[in-house]
């Protein structure tokens, strides 16, 4: 399981909208919303565009580290 706590933190940190997080990886903000809320399961590409947007490494923003 992937961890969205970073997701989310990182998108309120950079002052991002689900709205602007959906356009840029062209889904819906539903689509975006169900991601970050673990309603639907992350891709690998998905979960790279969603890193690039940080430019952070995927590892960087979902690794759960225990």
């Amino acid at each position: 399981m992937y961890n969205t706590d970073k997701l989310k933190e990182a998108r309120k940190q950079a002052n991002l909208t689900i709205y602007d997080m959906a356009n840029s990886l062209g889904v819906t903000a539903a689509n975006y919303s169900q991601i970050e809320n673990k309603k639907r399961k992350l891709s690998y590409s998905t979960a790279v565009k969603l890193a690039s947007v940080f430019n952070l490494k995927p590892d960087d923003l979902f690794y759960i580290n225990k």
